[in-house]
């Protein structure tokens, strides 16, 4: 009788559960899906993918929240996202046209999504007062770098609204319309809401004053809190005039219940069952646990100030930079792989099976040289160093090894660490971070970026170091509309004129000897020292499923399943 009863109650207590399984979530039920608890990454503080190349934790999130007209799948494949279908043509003044229609979907307030959106984000890039790297991804575009040199209207740009969802781009010149649908794919390319973006610095620093427009939405997020709320957008691909159409068609669970900031206490919380996943290993545990390794194209990097001494000597650089055993800090994050040079594994080079770093080897010694460094530094003067990080564990450790390397030879240096500055604009609350705001005005002696690749070719990372291509905002209040360096400072006529004939360049094996050699004189001259790669490694329970990953390795949640997920269900008032 006992166990007919345990399997009446069993079954009772499946009914839901198979309800949702079988028919979809609709609009009326009250369980919408699982709510599941995760920790991807240390804290951030802001969700503008304009800025995602700085922080290896915010690439870990966007791709959640974001989405462009193509993406790449796990193995490298370029896939459609919101860009149904494309067309290529010259038009009547010769000039080589190509149009993408966007899909009907609506951002996560509800307003669809139109050409006009990506017209606005892209143009933004190429305004001259804006920096941005990625800037240099649009200039194949029809006056994108005249536009961002200042010397014609932003207006101008070659891209417009055809129709509300039609996207007309126009080139310069002829080009491989294969290789831009692949650039298209970089997550610095993605749609933005104008009314929102144009109307506050920093609107991605708070969820209330954000939108998005991919499978979630930021339910909740301020800089400092220990939770970050991301939620399934009813909007995503649905059409909610229907009524009975399923919330969860395209989006499976209801939210992600994001912990931010101690990788102990997510640690101890994902032993105890309190997370299902997490993706940032205490330092402490890293060695124990069995993970999931993923690629990731986020180098940890330290800049150099250029312009202030003792970094104006490359000499001096390249001993600091020598000094550095990435095999010891690659041992000390754990989940990591020195760098052997600006760009990482994973990067294409003359085709898409062709491998940009094996190709060019390692030109970064992985173990320290402290007799060379010392030779090097020697030439000083200057021996005091302000080292600027983000407030974590992780920059934390390697500061503090570098702080005793560099103080061997006989530097003093101090580690200041950076988080963010809140104040209130138009009366919203919005936060400013304040290691992105000394790196863009270069304030700084020596600070620690993640530097995020924004496509699979080595271009636009190597290019970011030549004035013409740095994507630096002019300060055109002055009158002042030369051409501004990298944000090291870095400023070489010959490694400019090194990337002009290699954008020029149609071979792709005679780009890829030009970038080779790009990369060799970097190296050699040191603006900024590559540290180490990142892996994104990872622990999951085994009653989550159906996790999917992209080739810039970041684990999606969009078809994520999660046993017995009622257990983690949080109330509003929690």
């Amino acid at each position: 009788m006992k166990k007919i009863l345990a399997l009446i109650l069993c079954a009772v207590f499946l009914v839901p559960c198979l309800t949702s399984c079988i028919g979809g979530i609709k609009p009326s039920d009250e369980d919408k899906g699982a709510e599941i608890p995760v920790h991807l990454s240390t804290e951030i503080y802001n969700l503008d993918p304009a800025y995602a190349y700085l922080d290896d934790a915010g690439a870990k999130i966007l791709p959640l929240i974001y989405e462009g007209l193509f993406k790449f799948d796990e193995n490298g494949k370029v896939e459609k996202a919101l860009c149904t279908d494309y067309t290529t043509y010259t038009n009547r003044d010769g000039e080589f046209v190509a149009e993408f229609t966007i899909a009907e979907t609506k951002w996560s307030d509800g307003r669809s999504i139109n050409a006009n959106d990506f017209v606005y984000a892209w143009k933004r890039l190429v305004e001259p007062e804006f920096q941005s790297k990625a800037a240099s991804l649009l200039f194949d575009v029809k006056n994108a770098r005249a536009c961002k040199n200042g010397d014609i209207s932003i207006d101008d740009f070659g891209v417009v609204a055809a129709e509300s969802r039609v996207l007309q781009v126009t080139f310069a010149e002829k080009i491989d319309i294969n290789d831009f649908i692949k650039t298209l794919a970089s997550p610095a390319l993605v749609p933005l809401r104008e009314d929102k973006a144009n109307r506050l610095t920093d609107w991605a620093s708070y969820y209330a004053t954000m939108v998005t427009n991919g499978p979630f939405y930021v339910k909740l997020f301020t800089p400092g809190d220990s939770l970050m709320v991301l939620e399934r957008s009813i909007y995503y691909y649905r059409d909610i005039e229907k009524e009975n159409e399923r919330l969860d068609k395209y989006v499976k669970p209801f939210r992600l219940n994001i912990t931010m900031g101690s990788s102990e206490d997510a640690y101890e919380a994902y032993n105890a069952g309190e997370l299902v996943f997490n993706s940032q290993i205490a330092l402490t545990g890293r060695g124990e646990a069995k993970v999931e390794k993923l690629n990731s194209f986020s180098t940890a990097t330290y800049v150099f100030n250029t312009q202030r001494a003792p970094f104006d000597n490359a000499d001096v650089r390249r001993g600091l930079s020598m000094a550095i055993d990435r095999a010891e800090l690659a041992s000390i994050i754990g989940y990591a792989k020195p760098a052997e040079g600006i760009i990482p594994e994973g990067i294409t080079d003359k085709s898409d099976k062709d491998s940009f770093r094996a190709n060019g080897g390692a030109l970064i010694k992985a173990e320290a040289d402290m007799a060379e460094a010392k030779k090097l530094t020697a030439s000083a003067t200057d021996k005091e160093i302000t080292l600027s990080i983000r407030d974590n564990e992780i920059d934390r450790a390697v500061a503090e090894y570098v702080k005793g390397q560099w103080e061997d030879l006989g530097f003093t240096v101090e580690i200041v660490e950076l988080s963010f500055e809140h104040y209130t604009n138009i009366e919203y609350d919005q936060y400013a971070d304040l290691l992105y705001k000394a790196y863009a005005s270069r304030d700084f002696d020596v600070i620690a970026i993640d530097s995020q690749m924004l496509e699979i070719t080595a271009f636009n990372e190597l290019s970011s170091y030549a004035k013409p291509f740095s994507g630096g905002a002019m300060d055109l209040a002055s009158g002042d509309f030369s051409a501004v360096t990298n944000l090291s400072g870095y400023n070489s006529d010959e490694y400019d004129a090194l990337i002009e004939e290699a954008f020029a360049a149609k071979d792709k094996a005679e780009r890829s000897e030009l970038l080779h050699k790009a990369e060799e004189m970097l190296m050699a001259d040191m603006p900024a020292a590559p540290l180490f790669v990142y892996e994104n490694a990872y622990t999951a329970s085994k009653d989550l499923g159906k996790l999917a990953t992209d080739y810039f390795g970041a684990v999606l949640f969009t078809d994520a399943t999660l046993k017995n997920y009622e257990r983690f269900k949080v109330t509003e008032e929690e």
